[in-house]
């Protein structure tokens, strides 16, 4: 399901076309946001890996070449040479965990025409869903500071590899783990685990429950409490707690999962307090959002961890990004697209951030080559079609992205945050006049 053909048609009817006339010069090709989601004051870069990755290993073997043979759409000229392709093009990119904002190219290929063309619907696939996952996932990370944040979303995702990218993606951007063991187990992420509501009532009472999954599993015990009453069994809690301690087990956390989880909490808190069992701490889920983590850490709710879900592999309140991946260069002449409310910026492009104080305080987009105030976000990462140095390390790019947190603008942490400076250097709105005169004469002739 990950391999070439898991594309769209119109990729190969246009490669068939380059072909045929010769296209092949060099072209460049940018992905960008065209607009941020409401209530999004940026987004975070993510799914570079894995674009590398599809990029490096590109190519058709007999079985992709056999399919697309007998869908008959395509002849014996083309199939031979789709046999020998190869992507053998630069990427420049943000590096992940990387804050952007709308209209900055996460990443730049450069490659000759048909090869920079056909990677278009992967590479989109792969950077829209990371982006729009690590983006949610980074303004829980600061509605709840301090909290231990979990993926609990594979179930809600949408598909399996949405599951095992969306546990990625949320670590990268400041989650502690994930609930999805095959992540966990790919991606080098910790994974963490309670139980179902179905152990609970599998046996005959919640005591004869949380005994067995203890001492079944003694190691990070956390005990489902909501299944009936929540603070009745917080009270059988402090009960059982003492006889597993005489056996060298400990309750590390109980988990609440429904109702109101905030009146919960400061409850069950008072009860395991006054039962000397302050060490027990108190995880919640069901249903969770950024509104609600922030609600919970200005009211000082007694929560110390959080298992979120659908609202984050979904990104439930923003589902979609208004990204494209659109040509700007081809045969050394900047290209322009003009269409109303999608007309893009010429050419190829550099970001330029400057800081203030340690913080964000704005960023340019320039044409690439050109020196300007700041330091420059679009960094090499591969060229003539290999990895330049080792692949790096998610817990290296979840180490920038903390970093990239740290830097934010305070108006930006907001969860209804104000807008951020980008401004268009003149040099590239002057290359923008050119290319439309250029159309223009040019649509003139013909």
């Amino acid at each position: 399901m990950e391999g070439p053909l898991l594309t769209d048609l119109y990729q190969f009817s246009m490669l068939d076309a380059y072909w045929a006339q010769d296209m092949t010069e060099t072209a460049v090709f940018e992905f960008f946001v065209r607009r941020l989601p409401a209530r999004r004051g940026f987004l975070m870069a993510a799914g570079l890996e894995q674009v590398i990755d599809y990029l490096e290993t590109l190519c058709f073997g007999a079985e992709e070449i056999g399919q697309l043979r007998r869908c008959g759409r395509f002849g014996d000229d083309f199939l031979d040479r789709l046999a020998a392709f190869r992507f053998t093009g630069d990427v420049d990119a943000l590096p992940e965990g990387t804050i952007f904002f709308a209209d900055e190219p996460a990443i730049r290929v450069t490659a000759p025409l048909p090869q920079a063309q056909l990677v278009e619907s992967r590479l989109v696939n792969l950077l829209h869903f990371q982006t729009l996952v690590a983006s949610k996932a980074a303004r829980m990370v600061l509605a709840a500071p301090g909290k231990q944040l979990v993926d609990f979303g594979m179930r809600r995702a949408h598909g399996a590899e949405a599951a095992l990218l969306a546990a990625r993606a949320c670590y990268l951007a400041g989650f502690d783990g994930t609930a999805t063991l095959a992540a966990g187990i790919r991606f080098d992420i910790p994974v963490f685990g309670t139980m179902a509501h179905s152990f609970i009532q599998a046996h005959d009472s919640e005591a004869e429950a949380f005994e067995h999954f203890a001492r079944a599993r003694p190691q990070g015990v956390t005990l489902l409490i909501d299944t009936y009453d929540t603070e009745r069994a917080a009270e059988l809690v402090t009960r059982v707690a003492p006889r597993l301690k005489a056996d060298g087990i400990a309750i590390q956390a109980v988990r609440l999962d429904s109702g109101d989880l905030g009146g919960h909490a400061r409850k069950v808190r008072a009860i395991l307090d006054a039962a000397g069992l302050h060490e027990i701490s108190i995880f919640a889920s069901g249903g969770l959002d950024e509104d609600q983590l922030a609600a919970f850490t200005r009211d000082q709710v007694p929560i110390d961890g959080y298992g979120i879900g659908t609202c984050l592999t979904t990104s439930y309140d923003a589902p979609a990004l208004d990204c494209a991946y659109k040509l700007q260069e081809y045969g050394g002449v900047p290209r322009r697209k003009q269409s109303e409310g999608k007309a893009t910026w010429p050419g190829r492009k550099q970001v330029w951030r400057r800081l203030r104080d340690g913080r964000m305080a704005g960023d340019l987009l320039a044409q690439h080559g050109a020196p300007h105030r700041g330091y420059p976000l679009l960094r090499p990462v591969m060229r003539d079609g290999r990895r330049i140095g080792g692949a790096p390390s998610l817990d290296t790019a979840r180490e920038h992205a903390s970093a990239e947190l740290g830097i934010l603008p305070v108006s930006l942490k907001a969860l209804l945050p104000t807008s951020y400076p980008v401004e268009v250097d003149m040099s590239l709105k002057l290359l923008a006049a050119e290319c439309d005169q250029r159309i223009a004469e040019r649509n003139c002739t013909l």
